[in-house]
Parts: structure tokens; sequence; C-alpha cells
């Protein structure tokens, strides 16, 4: 009989850790509890699917503050070239965007699910749809099986669990496989929001909601007025503060303050200083020299933002325009600057993109992917402690270490 491996999770890591070991002739059967694969996939980058970015390992490595030292072994083995190329054989075309962010040509991320499943089944691998495992059966220190909800055990010499982590538990992300890792005697690191928008304190963003800004500049600071971190890009305005794509990248950097007591400023004219924005402002105001304050800001900021600006720039929004002071215009100009809001805390879990923390990277080899206290138990991808930043990482993440897992199971 032939090495039989069993594959618990058909999301990225999973579906790439059973096309691999297929393909060296394994008897591999995929698990999956949803009625399809690939469920949390179909929905990554807006449903684009950003898949990998197109870096160094070391750019890869530095955008992984989850241990990113500890995927060194996985993404020489199978790199972010090697994932373009996967997709590529498989008849994928893909296109480089802003910061190296990779997405196929079709922007479907339902085509990136068809060809990881198109690899599988090719190679053999047996996917069994509607199959929620609820334990590994293990023997004398090694695996010997699963048993499954139905009261069905299936023997199997290996077990690669790719259960993801618990953001987006619709997905099917409900935290199953940290369950089963820590029956076994693994420890699983504090489990944390990670890519996920923030709360704010202040009630002004609600007027906001539904606003994006586009080419804004932010700085973190926290309550010591040390700067934490600072991005260029896009951000939205919500009813509970703010998200967006530079916002999800920014609350990595606050996880260790608990996403609170640290403050966002947002510059509204980042290509401006502080001197040109003066006198963009002075030229507005001649412009618009017979009208009240409220009125005189048009030129310079989105319709929905004018109200809150004028509420926080402290001058009367009836005020004559050409009776606006130096003071009061320069307090305007570090305003637009330094929009500032202050930090309360995080969205919950399950509305992150990814899960910060799960089974301790001490107690897996880095080079297998095989657990350290259980022979025959590989992990792949967003259940283990490590995670990325936006841009393609955390799918980085999942496919290499799904074909680290894949080869040695």
């Amino acid at each position: 009989m032939s090495r039989r491996t069993i594959v618990i999770g058909a999301g990225a890591a999973g579906l790439m850790a059973a096309g691999r070991a297929a393909e060296r002739g394994f008897e591999v059967i995929l698990l999956e509890k949803n009625d399809r694969p690939g469920k949390k996939l179909r929905i990554s980058g807006k449903g684009r699917c950003n898949i990998t970015n197109n870096t160094d390992i070391d750019g890869l490595i530095q955008n992984i503050p989850g241990n990113g030292s500890f995927l060194y072994s996985s993404f020489y083995t199978f790199s972010n070239e090697d994932i373009m190329q996967f997709f590529r054989d498989e008849g994928l075309e893909l296109k480089v965007e802003r910061g190296g962010r990779v997405f196929p040509v079709s922007d479907d991320a339902n085509d990136v699910v068809s060809a990881l499943v198109r690899r599988a089944a090719r190679s053999g691998a047996v996917i069994r749809y509607r199959s929620p495992v609820t334990s590994i059966e293990v023997s004398d220190g090694a695996v010997k099986g699963v048993a499954l909800k139905n009261s069905e055990t299936i023997e199997c010499d290996s077990v690669v669990l790719a259960t993801g982590g618990v953001s987006y538990p619709g997905t099917g992300s409900t935290g199953d496989g940290y369950k089963m890792a820590q029956k076994l005697g693994h420890t699983i690191a504090p489990l944390k929001p990670s890519l996920v928008p923030l709360v704010s304190t202040e009630k002004w963003v609600k007027d906001l909601q539904g606003l994006t800004l586009k080419n804004i500049a932010i700085t973190i600071y926290d309550r010591n007025r040390k700067k934490v971190y600072t991005d260029f890009g896009e951000m939205l305005f919500t009813h509970f503060g703010v998200s967006g794509p530079v916002i999800l990248s920014a609350s990595r950097h606050i996880i260790q303050y608990g996403y609170r007591d640290v403050f966002l400023s947002i510059d509204l004219k980042p290509a401006l200083s502080p001197e040109i924005l003066d006198s963009r402002i002075q030229r507005d105001f001649e412009k618009y020299s017979r009208k009240q304050f409220k009125n005189s800001l048009d030129d310079l900021l989105p319709q929905k933002m004018i109200p809150v600006i004028v509420d926080l720039s402290g001058i009367s929004a009836d005020k004559p325009v050409n009776q606006v002071t130096k003071t009061e215009r320069r307090t305007l100009v570090s305003l637009l600057k330094g929009l500032t809001l202050e930090i309360s805390g995080s969205r919950p879990i399950s509305e992150a993109i990814v899960t910060a923390g799960g089974i301790c990277t001490d107690e897996i080899d880095p080079a297998t992917m095989e657990s350290k206290l259980i022979k025959g138990l590989f992990f792949a991808g967003e259940i283990m402690d490590v995670d990325g930043y936006t841009g393609g990482f955390n799918l980085t993440i999942a496919f290499s270490t799904g074909y680290v897992a894949g080869m040695y199971c």
C-alpha cells in the first residue's frame, strides 16, 4: 500500500500541500469542511487575490514581522518566483502593480483557486468536501490517522494541518486546527487581529463615514510622541474609525500597544510643504474673498470633509474669508498637515485579514514544516505563528509553507 497523506483544509496552503504531496506519488486525501475550496482565498485582495510580491527573499522577510526569519528555508525552497511560475504553468497570466503586488491579469481570485484545484486533481489528490475533522490520532508519538465529525476514522502516515487562523470565520477559519494541535501538546501563541481596521475616539469620524482619501500620508505616534510608523497611500473613514490599505498596514505596527493609546496623524497634502500650502490657501482665499470661510475650501478638500475641518480649525464658519487672520490660517495649515485621531482599539479578530499568533514556530522544523513533537504531523499557512503586512506576503507564506509541507510529509 502506498504512503497515505491527509491534508486538512482546502485553502491556499492546503491545496498547495495536497498537490505537491500527490506529485510525489502518495495517496493524498484533502479534507475540507466547507462545500467548496478556497473560500477565504476567493475574497482575498477584494476578490482580486494578491498572490505574492515581486521582491527578493530579504524583501519578503522584512515584510513579515511575525517570525519572518523562520521562513528563510521555505522561501528558498519555493520562492515568490516559483509561486509565479506555478500559476503561469497553470495558464494564469500575472501582472505586477504598485509596491510589487502580483495579481492575476483577470483580477479574479476564483481563477487562482481553480488553478490550485486543477493542479491538485491532476496530481492525483482526492478532495472531500463537507468533511470536518475533529482530531488527529497519534500512537507512540507518531501520526496514525484522523477522526471525522461523522465518526469515520481514516488511517494515514502523515497529516498536514492547514486550517488557517480565526479571521473571517464565515469562510471556515474558526480555529479548529489550534485545538487539534494543542491537544497533541503544541503551544499556541496568543491570537491577535492583524491587518485590521482601527477604532478612534473622535465623534466626527462618523460624519466622514464612506469617505476615501487618496495620496495621503499617515504617521502613528505613541503616547510619548515617538514616531511608530509612516506610510503613504489610501485610507477610508468608517462609522467606527479608519480602514483602507495604509491603516491595515499600520495596524500591524501597533499590535504591541494593544491597538490603544496611540495617535494617527493624517497629512492631507503631503506633496505641499507648510509654506507652499499656506500660499495655496491664500490664493484660494483671494479667489473666494467675498465668501464665508465655510465656502472657501471647495478647491482644497472633499465636500464631505469641509464642515469637519471648519469645526476643528476653531475659525468661525461664517467669518468672511478676507478677515481670517494669519494666525488662524497657520492653524488651518497645521490641521491639514496633521489631522489627528486617537486610536482606542481595533475591530474584532473576525474582521482582521490575518491572525497573528498561532502554533509556536519553535516547535516546528523550518526546513520541513514537521512538528518537533509528533512524527508525521506537518503545518502550513496561517495556523502557524507567522504573519506579514499587506502586499501579497501572507499568501506567499501560505503557498511556500504549503509546498514545503507537501514535499516532506
